[in-house]
């Protein structure tokens, strides 16, 4: 594995082919995550509540699909 630095806006990881791709997805999907919230200013615990209101109203609407 290889970290490079190659200006200030650009980093470059080379990584063996033979790394599990779905490890490396993940890796992948967790930096782009990083660099989405990297300027945001919502609090964690806005982001909780915004989850938590979503998952009650998705479970109100399809709970019948799961329990019968």
């Amino acid at each position: 594995m290889r970290l490079e630095r190659k200006n200030e806006k650009q980093i470059t990881l080379t990584v063996s082919a033979s790394i599990d791709a779905f490890g490396l997805q993940r890796l992948i999907d967790y930096i782009k995550y990083l660099e989405a919230t990297s300027r945001s200013k919502v609090k964690q615990t806005d982001i909780d509540k915004l989850a938590a209101e979503t998952n009650a109203s998705w479970w109100s609407k399809d709970k019948n699909r799961f329990i019968k």
